[in-house]
């Protein structure tokens, strides 16, 4: 996250479980909660240049792990660049590998585009 403040993206970050029980959570889910946050961290800087990001990590251990990443779709479309939108894919595998899911796309508006990922989170 502290690269894409960085890079000038305005995000808006909470997050929604205590911090005793972040640190407590798997590997494994960790990994993977932060490769998803990368990668929409990206996409949203690549896509909507400029355009605020609202970054939502929400669970408890014996419930899930949620993450939500959303930003306003920007009029035009940047030059597509070789490779988009595998990253997206990759990381929809790597959650189904997680026994959870990832989903991508714009809202119904038409004005938002969010990235979602649930990621199982075991009772310790």
């Amino acid at each position: 996250m502290e690269e894409a403040r960085t890079a000038g993206t305005d995000v808006d970050f909470v997050l929604d479980c205590a911090p005793a029980d972040a640190d407590g959570a798997p590997t494994a889910t960790g990994r993977t909660a932060y490769r998803i946050v990368q990668e929409a961290l990206t996409n949203a800087r690549k896509h909507a240049p400029g355009q605020p990001v609202r970054l939502v990590v929400r669970g408890t251990p014996g419930a899930d792990l949620t993450i939500e990443v959303t930003n306003p779709v920007t009029t035009g479309s940047p030059s597509r660049v070789p490779g988009s939108g595998l990253g997206l894919i990759g990381l929809t595998e790597r959650a189904a590998l997680a026994g959870g899911e990832l989903r991508h796309g714009v809202h119904d508006d038409g004005t938002t585009h969010s990235v979602r990922a649930r990621l199982p989170w075991p009772a310790a």
